[in-house]
């Protein structure tokens, strides 16, 4: 039986950096990372498993592009307050806050990628993996990777090229008397 202390101490910060990059989020992070844990235990008990940190990474990024897609849904895109990183002199407001609108806009896009392309995206960008390790976990050949990732790649500057719609002042006939 594996030790679950000790995959957990090893394992568990490098899962929930992916969790995180993915989300952007601490408390999204935290759940995906606790549900990640829950289903490798899973899969553990059912057989043998080759590559624990793979699975961990894997099943971590399945659960963050999953709450992505629930927040598109749920029409959720409000930044997160990020209480840790609020501190002394930085960057301006109006930088910060054009700093933050690309990975908003990325995690958006994300979500509304067929879930295998977004998956594979984010194992190649943000975890580094080689073709080669993410066709063997997502249970296709290296060439149906190749495949993900360039449509992938392909509509995220699709949609990231959109402009985003900006409401603009109230009409007359609509303004409160």
């Amino acid at each position: 039986m594996p030790d679950w202390d000790e995959i957990l101490a090893r394992e568990g910060p490098a899962v929930w950096r992916t969790a995180y990059r993915i989300l952007g989020d601490r408390a999204d992070a935290d759940e995906c990372f606790q549900e990640a844990f829950l289903d490798a235990w899973e899969v553990s008990r059912r057989g043998p498993v080759r590559s624990r940190p793979a699975l961990l990474k894997r099943l971590v990024a399945a659960r963050a592009v999953d709450r992505l897609r629930r927040r598109a849904r749920r029409g959720s895109h409000g930044a997160v307050a990020d209480w840790d990183a609020l501190g002394g002199p930085g960057p301006s407001p109006s930088r910060s806050a054009e700093d933050s609108e690309l990975p908003r806009r990325l995690r958006e896009a994300l979500a509304r990628l067929p879930a295998k392309q977004a998956q594979a995206f984010c194992l190649r960008a943000l975890e580094e993996w080689s073709y080669a390790e993410i066709a063997e976990h997502l249970g296709a050949t290296v060439d149906a990777v190749g495949v993900l990732l360039h449509r992938a790649r392909t509509r995220l500057r699709a949609l990231l090229a959109r402009p985003r719609e900006v409401p603009g002042p109230p009409l007359a006939a609509e303004e409160p008397s």
